[in-house]
């Protein structure tokens, strides 16, 4: 059951038909997507290794996302687990492609739990450049750093920030910076029933507020000339154009990008804005759409930002303005050292050792650095972090023992079989019963392998006899047969 209050609103913008074109939408099943993770496949290198027979049809916005068939079950695959693609929303592959990501920028996910965009963005930056995604929320930043692993990321580091503490490490830091802002959720309404019980008026006011406070701190994190992208899975107008009219009041220095709209998608309309807050008898919105004399031009300028609407295109609501700030005279980034200064190199014996036996090549920039135990390989650039939460330094490569280096395996989902020196690729159906930590016999000499299935990079086993020991994390173990 729709709250009668949002479908009031919806009803306030929206003419007689498309409101009921929209109420139809509801009726229908939602469709579902996935997105290929370039670090690892495309579709032409993925589709004679179909082995679930997935039907796909590609999403017009995204030149890796495909729509598949909803009895379809990718999501219970060996290949789901070694990161070869990722199970998202259609809508909500348009933000971050957007954002352009491109090899040696520095980018910021500013909201990146659970991590579908920060894996889109590092997909095409190609281990090049840098990736901070951040989280607020610890329980949802774990989750976000699980999924940068599986998707066998090594330039991203993730933090567990509130944003205004960000602005003080990175000023004027980021090429570009993904705002996909905390919201109201009206645009998930048929994937999760229970956003109803959380909606209100109230939380959407809420929700704008939070959004003004977030773009504020993104702005001043942004390199001169940089792009943000921001968007929401909401329908709400406040949280939507008015966020927009609202920054762009406060930033004289920004403009909306007028960008490609595909098959389906609509203009922003900040009209929509308007009728609401003329509706309420909140002064803050209304003095902020009355005092202005220029309406009009925002009007025009926000029709260059995009609304999905789930009876328009085959997804569920979203919204997305891209912004530029144009501003060349504010302070250009410093740039860090990321030279190598190892204060124990003796420490690395153990991992040096195991590289040699194993690796053939880490085609990756960066500094090697110890944290307690854990070894990581961290992304050329970055400041100091002293302070900071963070659930990630980068590529973690192993934890240092007492009498020898256990490999990770964010390490084994980074690697690829032309990387390493030696490795086991197992059927389809062995890669089930090895992520539900079955060992498997095998005659192969001592040592570690890099364990694949049809290619693709699963996880790392240990020769002991004649048996293939599974060092396929326990936590992440499960029974997908």
């Amino acid at each position: 059951m729709l709250p009668n209050l949002f479908l009031d609103r919806i009803k306030l913008i929206l003419s007689a038909a498309e409101y009921n074109d929209f109420l139809a939408s509801y009726e229908i099943e939602r469709k579902h997507g996935l997105r290929f993770n370039l670090l690892k496949a495309n579709y032409d290198t993925f589709k004679d290794k179909n082995i679930d027979n997935i039907q796909f049809s590609p999403i017009d916005w995204v030149n890796n996302g495909y729509f598949y068939e909803n009895d379809n079950r990718p999501g219970k695959s060996p290949y789901h687990e070694a990161g070869v693609y990722y199970i998202q929303e259609p809508s909500a592959m348009a933000p971050a492609a957007y954002l352009d990501a491109k090899p040696g920028e520095y980018i910021l996910d500013l909201c990146a739990a659970p991590g579908g965009k920060s894996t889109q963005i590092a997909s095409t930056m190609n281990h090049q450049g840098l990736l901070v995604s951040n989280e607020i929320n610890s329980k949802r930043c774990k989750i976000l750093s699980e999924n940068i692993e599986r998707m066998g990321i090594s330039n991203a580091v993730v933090t567990n920030e509130p944003p205004d503490n960000l602005t003080k490490i990175f000023p004027g830091f980021f090429d570009k910076i993904m705002v996909d802002a905390p919201c109201s959720g009206e645009g998930m309404f048929k994937k999760n029933l229970n956003a109803t019980d959380e909606w209100s008026t109230e939380n959407v006011e809420i929700c704008s507020q939070r959004q003004d406070m977030i773009l504020d701190c993104a702005s001043k994190m942004l390199a001169p000339g940089g792009r943000i992208v921001f968007s929401t899975c909401t329908f709400a107008p406040e949280e939507n154009e008015g966020s927009i009219y609202r920054f762009l009041k406060r930033h004289s220095d920004f403009k909306i990008v007028d960008v490609v709209k595909y098959n389906g998608m609509s203009d922003g309309n900040l009209d929509y804005y308007k009728k609401i807050v003329d509706s309420t008898n909140n002064s803050d919105f209304k003095d902020t759409i009355n005092s202005e004399l220029d309406y009009d031009f925002y009007k025009e300028e926000l029709k260059k930002t995009i609304r999905l609407w789930p009876h328009l295109l085959k997804g569920e609501g979203h919204f997305v303005a891209v912004l530029e700030q144009t501003n060349n005279k504010i302070e250009k980034r410093n740039i860090f050292s990321s030279k190598n200064k190892n204060k124990k190199p003796k420490e690395l014996d153990l991992y040096y050792e195991f590289f040699n036996d194993t690796i053939s090549e880490l085609p990756l920039d960066g500094k090697l650095e110890l944290f307690k135990d854990q070894l990581y390989l961290v992304p050329n650039g970055l400041p100091s972090l002293s302070g900071v939460r963070l659930l990630r330094r980068g590529l973690h490569l192993g934890t240092l023992l007492k009498n020898r280096f256990e490999p990770s395996h964010a390490l084994a989902l980074y690697l690829s079989n032309d990387m390493v020196k030696k490795s086991v690729d197992i059927s389809y159906d062995q890669a089930k019963k090895f992520i539900a930590g079955e060992t498997f016999p095998c005659s192969k000499e001592k040592g570690w392998y890099l364990i694949t299935v049809n290619g693709y990079s699963l996880g790392w086993g240990k020769m002991a006899g004649k048996v293939m020991k599974n060092h396929y994390p326990k936590g992440l173990r499960k029974n997908i047969l």
